[in-house]
């Protein structure tokens, strides 16, 4: 299979726009042992400055965040509780912003993915949540900074998405009104998605979000 990434102006657009967008699209890393993907599943928005749940809020710039503060389009990677998290860098330069990517659908190279996070995992567990996906398609703390619109670490096309689930993002109990923002897609049925969520929403009320 050969996978070319994304344009780069795909990554030009409002961040909750952009997480929504997410959605369906391929995430790759081609490593030495294989190339591992799968379908983006379900993002979580942060909006930095404003957002209580977001590691840039008011304007916080240490040498860990320093990267949202540039260009979208690039990997912010972070160790949480032993586990690497992969968030794609959004919004405009001095604007520090990113999209979690919080579970995956694997696509290509799953036996790599069962390598990497063991045999005797059911299939859903390789990648439906965000330190899984990473550990199945090999990303590491060390892709801090890498431009996902290029090889080896990138977004691809992948496939259209029809129903799309929207709430409250998960394990930020102690950012206050931030809690309840609605700015956490997933793809509704989808067996991948990290945590079930029985709400559901028509696309107009997405549309109506985002715009």
């Amino acid at each position: 299979m050969v996978l070319e990434p994304i344009n780069y102006s795909f990554f030009q657009q409002p961040t909750l726009s952009l997480a929504r967008a997410l959605l369906g699209k391929l995430l790759v890393k081609e490593t030495e042992l294989g190339m591992a993907s799968g379908w983006i599943v379900e993002t979580e928005a942060y909006l930095g400055p404003e957002d209580r749940a977001a590691h840039s809020f008011e304007n916080r710039r240490t040498k860990r965040t320093e990267i949202m503060f540039g260009p979208p389009g690039y990997a912010y990677t972070y160790v949480m509780h032993t586990h690497c998290l992969v968030n794609v860098v959004s919004g405009e330069i001095g604007c520090p912003q990113a999209v979690l990517i919080r579970a995956l659908e694997p696509c290509c190279g799953i036996d790599l993915m069962y390598q990497r996070r063991g045999k005797e995992k059911k299939e859903r567990e390789l990648t439906n949540g965000p330190g899984k996906l990473t550990k199945s398609l090999g990303i590491v703390k060390e892709d801090y900074g890498r431009a996902l619109f290029k090889y080896p670490l990138f977004i691809a096309e992948g496939k259209e998405i029809e129903s799309v689930g929207v709430g409250p993002r998960i394990g930020i109990t102690n950012s206050r009104e931030a809690v309840h923002y609605p700015w956490r897609f997933w793809v509704q049925e989808n067996p991948f998605v990290s945590s079930k969520n029985s709400s559901r929403i028509r696309k107009s009320l997405v549309n109506q979000l985002l715009s």
